[in-house]
């Protein structure tokens, strides 16, 4: 438990950082509730962020696999792209759990985004992502993504087989949780809706300056 926490309707930074300490893509939320272990925040699609392309100019999906993990990343003015996401990050948890919602703002999906925990910092949150991530359908059935770029990304020194290893048990446990249709899979958040006076979140002022736009189509990638 940590003294810092952040009161509704603020605005936090999750900041995703790559292994050698730089920073990867940067996401602005908006608090819904915190009692200093556990955030429970916003980010509406269409929210401008901080993402990530390849050095080239396309986006981690048009890369073949053997080159994701491979050819160095820059950061690019984006924003967050299709659905909006209510997310639940606990400090001591080695993953993230995020309510996935469509344009019409009905809930769709559960998304556990499978990441190594950092701390928190005076303006946010700090976590590396793992890669490897859980989808959990509605009726509580779930499945692996990005099984195959977690291999990649272990080869490319991306990830070590150790924390895969761990993420790979933080997935279990989420599933265990979801087929027993467990917190935070058993409905709650789901009829979520934002508070209408709300504007979306803000990125800090000066985080896009200097940043080049996305010579690329495609949106950024999660939070690699």
């Amino acid at each position: 438990m940590t003294d810092r926490r952040w009161l509704p309707g603020q605005t936090v930074i999750e900041r995703f950082h790559r292994p050698d300490g730089s920073i990867g893509q940067v996401h602005p939320l908006r608090v819904l509730a915190d009692d200093g272990r556990v955030l429970l925040a916003w980010l509406p699609a269409g929210t401008p962020i901080v993402g990530s392309r390849l050095a080239d100019g396309r986006s981690l999906a048009e890369a073949p696999l053997h080159q994701r993990f491979r050819i160095p990343r820059v950061p690019v003015p984006d924003f967050w792209h299709r659905t909006s996401t209510l997310r639940r990050i606990a400090d001591d948890e080695w993953s993230s759990v995020w309510w996935f919602f469509d344009a019409a703002g009905q809930f769709t999906n559960w998304y556990v985004n499978l990441e190594v925990p950092l701390g928190r910092n005076p303006a946010g949150v700090d976590r590396i992502d793992g890669v490897l991530d859980v989808v959990v359908d509605r009726d509580g059935t779930w499945r692996w993504d990005d099984e195959d770029e977690a291999e990649v990304a272990i080869d490319a020194g991306r990830l070590t087989r150790e924390q895969l290893d761990r993420l790979r048990a933080e997935g279990e446990r989420i599933g265990a949780l979801a087929e027993r249709g467990a917190y935070p899979f058993d409905g709650t958040d789901t009829d979520f809706r934002p508070d209408p006076g709300w504007p979306a979140p803000q990125l800090p002022a000066g985080a896009l300056a200097g940043l080049s736009p996305p010579a690329g189509t495609g949106p950024a990638s999660g939070g690699r």
